[in-house]
């Protein structure tokens, strides 16, 4: 009685804790591919436009050489703002790696504890004819098919749980 207990009770947990694990796994993710945008980099946007406003202002021959060299200016700031914009992607980027190796540590480990912890234990009872041909393969180590239902194991669970929890966080991030 406490075996079937805990088995309907598995499938949920295991899901949620998958779906969790995904979901901070792409929010790193997404953060990783953000850049952010401060003062400093405000206030260059704003000049090379009022630059290049000024530049194009200017139309009369007389003030050629004026045109030419705030252009020369705002592609100056311009090429200022990428060297900052490349800079902060580093930093970024160096700051999320260790972020996303760490994560990697406790997926990886909580996916092996759920593995040692439901070995034996079926997680799942689904009825043969939605599994007709897969019952076998999902039923490996669980116990095989009993009744009319085939008992999943854990190690099925897990990727079934990942696959969908994917294509969930990717709906909530888009």
């Amino acid at each position: 009685m406490e075996t079937s207990m805990e088995g309907s009770v598995a499938a949920p947990i295991i899901f949620l804790i998958v779906v969790a694990v995904q979901y901070f796994s792409r929010h790193v993710e997404l953060n990783t591919s953000r850049v952010a945008v401060n003062a400093a980099e405000l206030k260059l946007r704003a000049e090379i436009k009022q630059l290049q406003k000024e530049a194009n202002a200017m139309s009369q021959p007389s003030t050629f050489a004026q045109a030419a060299k705030l252009r020369r200016t705002a592609a100056a700031k311009e090429q200022e703002l990428a060297k900052n914009q490349e800079k902060l992607m580093k930093e970024m980027k160096s700051s999320y790696d260790k972020h996303r190796k760490a994560l990697m540590v406790v997926k990886v480990l909580t996916y092996f504890m759920m593995i040692v912890w439901f070995w034996r234990i079926p997680v799942a009872s689904i009825p043969k004819q939605l599994l007709q041909p897969f019952g076998r393969i999902l039923s490996w180590r669980s116990g095989g098919p009993s009744n009319e239902n085939v008992m999943v194991g854990v190690i099925p669970w897990l990727i079934l749980s990942t696959r969908v929890s994917k294509l969930i966080c990717r709906k909530i991030f888009k």
